[in-house]
């Protein structure tokens, strides 16, 4: 199965779960919480944590895993609902709809952000397939990587443009977007794994960080370069909000050979792990080329 057919059967899988979990009473806060949360997505971080799991367990019965996937996928969509808010990135369209504030209005986006961020840790605490330890582990990955010492750190320094060279952005991008895939990978070996063996998760830490920083360069070039209609959200945003990015310090030619770059070295560390054809392996490749 190609790793698009990979992806797409994943997807359906988590929106499932995700329409089981969002089934709620929030006073009315449930709508713009779902109006995000099931507005699709490929599901890239369920899918690596789901992945993850199976590189380990050998197995694809994913019910221990499933729950730490979905609880990361509500704190993305947290995210992304505060991104695109008037007082971050002003964004009008996300995944070729209006962005939730645009729906909602900015304080009922902005409830749903912070509801969808605090349920994430409800979800994977409620994980009854797993070891209390595992949910330990799981609970504080989850915390470190959207925090302050990962995701919210890394927006802090994109807003503040806190960046005096190229060294200063690919920390940002570590912290804004691999931090969360970090915690994609540790998610899945924590659901196998009680007590974590140290170099693989230094492995799964630096192949998730190298993943994060392609991607993110990937998103750079695809601002520049997409169809809009293809991409489903404006090309050219960035430049218009007068965002550093790493074309402002490289040609398209230099970051997408940055990207290549790093996705080698992510494809040498997860080798040892698995073999050449591996979903992960497929996935850090289909990374580097995606239009969208």
């Amino acid at each position: 199965m190609k790793i698009e057919e990979l992806i797409l059967a994943n997807s359906a899988i988590v929106e499932n779960k995700l329409k089981s979990y969002i089934n709620v009473n929030g006073y009315g806060l449930e709508k713009p919480m779902e109006y995000s949360l099931l507005s699709g997505g490929k599901r890239l971080r369920p899918f690596m944590a789901i992945e993850a799991y199976k590189l380990f367990s050998k197995k694809n019965d994913i019910e221990k895993v499933l729950p730490y996937a979905c609880a990361l996928e509500m704190i993305h969509t947290y995210s992304l609902i505060h991104d695109d808010l008037p007082s971050m990135d002003n964004d009008d369209y996300r995944r070729g709809k209006l962005t939730n504030h645009k729906v909602f209005g900015e304080a009922n986006a902005l409830l749903a952000g912070d509801a969808l961020l605090t349920y994430a840790f409800s979800v994977a605490s409620s994980n009854d397939n797993v070891s209390p330890m595992s949910v330990k582990n799981a609970v504080k990955v989850l915390a470190d990587c959207a925090g302050f010492a990962g995701m919210a750190g890394g927006q802090m320094l994109d807003i503040n443009s806190n960046m005096s060279s190229y060294d200063d952005l690919k920390k940002m991008h570590e912290l804004k977007t691999g931090a969360l895939i970090k915690c994609a990978m540790l998610l899945g070996y924590y659901a196998y794994c009680d007590v974590p063996n140290e170099n693989i998760v230094c492995d799964l830490t630096k192949f998730a960080l190298n993943i994060g920083v392609a991607f993110q360069i990937r998103d750079d070039i695809l601002d520049k370069i997409a169809d809009e209609a293809i991409l489903g959200k404006p090309v050219g945003s960035d430049e218009k909000n007068n965002k550093l990015t790493s074309l402002s310090y490289m040609s398209i030619e230099e970051a997408q050979a940055t990207v290549d770059n790093l996705t080698n070295e992510a494809i040498d560390i997860i080798s040892k792990y698995s073999s050449e054809n591996d979903t992960l392996i497929q996935l850090a490749k289909y990374l580097v080329e995606r239009n969208k």
